[in-house]
Formats: structure tokens, C-alpha cells, sequence
């Protein structure tokens, strides 16, 4: 995000394209992805969603004040979270996981849709973080099929990245109520004592990638092969999906 920022006065167009797709894909991401969460809880059974108002579209319902202000300044931000209450439905382990699952499946969804131009071949595939080719593109000449390429390819990847991360299995991330639902009974009332620590183990690893600068990068190479994979299978990407262009 930073240096793309710096770029504004360089290529104002192809920065201001990328800060678009990262608003686009972390609005769209969030609010889909909270929204996702109250329709299928709802749908089981859990009016509980429902009593906050959170089975709506609308971004107002889900932004989360402190989470979209560091989405503006940093690029990555979260909404809040949709009250839900399992137990209100007639098999509280099924909703509990299918009412967790919904939020990444939403953003799986988003990059589905966004990645269908590039992987009709219809416009490319510009990887934001290949800053190499951005400068390349920069000194030729953008053409507005790459313009279009670098937004789509953002969304599509940003979704993705959305996705797999809250499919990791610690809390309170939804990857760890999809474990917890699918699990037998007593393997998941064990697992679920350690919805506690999930917090911190989280930031531990967020802060040990940051701290080591990408030295002790577990989560990312935990993701990596999942989001490779899902990178293919929306935008047909090959090879190396971090970079890539003309």
C-alpha cells in the first residue's frame, strides 16, 4: 500500500487503480463475508443475527469503526463480528460450522467472480505485488485492458487471501468453529477450551512474520499452497501468482 502511495505522482492512474481494488475487495469482502454469516444463521433457525439488523447488505450494519479506519490507512481492516446463537437451532454443531464457513465461501465468491475476465482471458493477470512489472508498465505505457488486469487481479487475490486466512483453524478466526463443529462431540468440546489462547497464538504469529521481516512467516506458508490453488481455480493463474503481467 505504501508504495503504491508513493507512486501517485509517478502513475496516478495505476495507484489509484490499486487503492480502488483494495477498498472494492476489503468492502466488499467484509460486509459480504459478516453478511454471509447472519443470512446462514438465520436460514438454520438463529434469529439472533436478525434482532441486531445484521441481515442486510448494508456496509453501515457490519463496518466495524476502528477496523475500517485501518483498512483506509494500512490496507487491512475487519467488520463486526454477527452475533450468533447456535444453540437457538434444532442441531447447534451443524450451524455452528455451516453459520463459520459461510464468511470465507462469501469471499471465495467474490474472487470467483472477479477472477471469470481473467481466466476467460478476456483482460490479464497484474499482480499488485509485482513491482517489478508495475514499474516496466509505468515506463511503456499502461494499456487500459492492464489497468482493468491490475483491479480484477487485486480483488481476486485479496479476496482470496481474505478467505484462506479465516479458514485457519485458530480463534477467533472462522476456521476454528468450522473444526469445532465438525468434530465428534467430546473431540470438540476439548477443542474448544482453547478458544481462549486463540487470540494470542494469532498474534503471536502475526507479530513474529512482521518482527522477522518474513523470516518466521508460518501462517504465510501455511496459506500459501491453498491460496496458489484457489488462484488457479478462479483466475486460471499458473506458476507464480505473485507476479506476472506483461
Amino acid at each position: 500500500m505504501l508504495y503504491y502511495l508513493s507512486r501517485l505522482s509517478d502513475d496516478f492512474v495505476a495507484a489509484l487503480v490499486f487503492m480502488g481494488a483494495i477498498a472494492t475487495a476489503l468492502l466488499i469482502g467484509i460486509c459480504f463475508h459478516e453478511f454471509s454469516h447472519a443470512f446462514v444463521a438465520d436460514s438454520l433457525g438463529d434469529r439472533t443475527p436478525r434482532s441486531f439488523g445484521r441481515v442486510t447488505l448494508n456496509p453501515l450494519a457490519h463496518l466495524d469503526p476502528m477496523g475500517t479506519i485501518l483498512m483506509v490507512i494500512v490496507g487491512f481492516g475487519w467488520g463486526k463480528p454477527v452475533p450468533v446463537n447456535p444453540n437457538a437451532t434444532r442441531n447447534p454443531k451443524q450451524t455452528l460450522w455451516m453459520t463459520a464457513l459461510a464468511g470465507p465461501f462469501s469471499n471465495f465468491v467474490v474472487a470467483a467472480v472477479a477472477g471469470l475476465a481473467i481466466r476467460l482471458d478476456v483482460v490479464p493477470w497484474v499482480s499488485p505485488f509485482d513491482l517489478l512489472n508495475f514499474d516496466l508498465l509505468s515506463a511503456t505505457g499502461w494499456s487500459n485492458t492492464e489497468y482493468l488486469g491490475l483491479y480484477l487481479s487485486s480483488i481476486t487475490l485479496f479476496s482470496v487471501i481474505l478467505g484462506v486466512f479465516n479458514l485457519i483453524p485458530i480463534a477467533p478466526l472462522d476456521g476454528f468453529k468450522v473444526v469445532a463443529g465438525l468434530l465428534p462431540y467430546e473431540m470438540s468440546r476439548s477443542f474448544l477450551q482453547l478458544e481462549p489462547y486463540g487470540p494470542i497464538i494469532l498474534l503471536i504469529l502475526l507479530l513474529s512474520t512482521f518482527l522477522t521481516g518474513g523470516q518466521f512467516a508460518i501462517l504465510f506458508e501455511v496459506m500459501d499452497p491453498f491460496i496458489r490453488f484457489f488462484l488457479q481455480l478462479f483466475a486460471g493463474v499458473g506458476n507464480d501468482p505473485f507476479v506476472g503481467g506483461r
